[in-house]
């Protein structure tokens, strides 16, 4: 039995799912998927600037790397993308088109203001680079920019680096919340390696945990 524990927006989190959250699991799409959607919808909510973020969760990052232009144009429409000033994508290094799966998880951020991606990746080696630069040359044409420019790709060399094989999603979460709120405050906070400890992750682990716990409970006793 993998019964549905949550079901958020365009979500759907099952037992399996949410046990992921416990060390030493790696994350899946489903909950990446969650996360990205709960910071999109929630997260911020009523924060200044929270209308300029996006955040683009693993199914629309894999679908832009893969599918033809036209394509792309049609899923990222209604994101309204030329209004954003920041958009966060979840990527993997998964090659197929037509299956989920993969091993590594990564950061790739959109700043309009420097016209740049950056790129943040927990593993030594960047082992993620190829598949996110390639995300970037096709989502660039959906940014409502002068496409006569090319924007830059930057390695952010100095991104925190996990000490284990496992929790490269949950840096990827730490990551994008961080920068976020960084955003919305119109500043820049500590240095990432400062905030984002082996110690810090494993806390957002049971933080993540926690809030579905609590939005299932709340889940059901409306439903109820």
């Amino acid at each position: 039995m993998n019964p549905v524990v949550l079901s958020y927006n365009n979500c759907l989190l099952r037992r399996a799912d949410v046990a992921l959250l416990e060390p030493p699991n790696w994350f899946n799409d489903q909950v990446m998927a969650f996360a990205f959607e709960y910071m999109e919808l929630e997260e911020f909510l009523g924060m200044p600037n929270a209308e300029k973020l996006c955040f683009i969760g693993p199914e629309v990052s894999h679908f832009i790397k893969f599918s033809p232009d036209e394509e792309i144009g049609v899923v990222l429409g209604p994101l309204d993308l030329p209004q954003k000033d920041f958009v966060f994508l979840a990527i993997n290094d998964h090659a197929s088109p037509n299956t989920s799966g993969g091993t590594h998880w990564s950061l790739l951020l959109y700043d309009r203001s420097t016209d740049t991606f950056l790129h943040y990746d927990s593993s030594q080696g960047s082992c993620n680079s190829t598949q996110a630069l390639h995300t970037a040359r096709r989502l660039k044409l959906f940014l409502g920019r002068d496409e006569s420019l090319n924007p830059i790709f930057s390695e952010k060399l100095e991104t925190p680096q996990q000490e284990n094989a496992y929790d490269c999603g949950m840096y990827v979460l730490c990551h994008a919340r961080i920068l976020a709120k960084e955003f919305m405050l119109g500043r820049m906070g500590p240095a990432l390696n400062e905030i984002i400890t082996p110690t810090y992750v494993t806390q957002q682990r049971r933080e993540w945990r926690q809030l579905i716990d609590k939005l299932a409970k709340q889940s059901h006793i409306a439903s109820g």
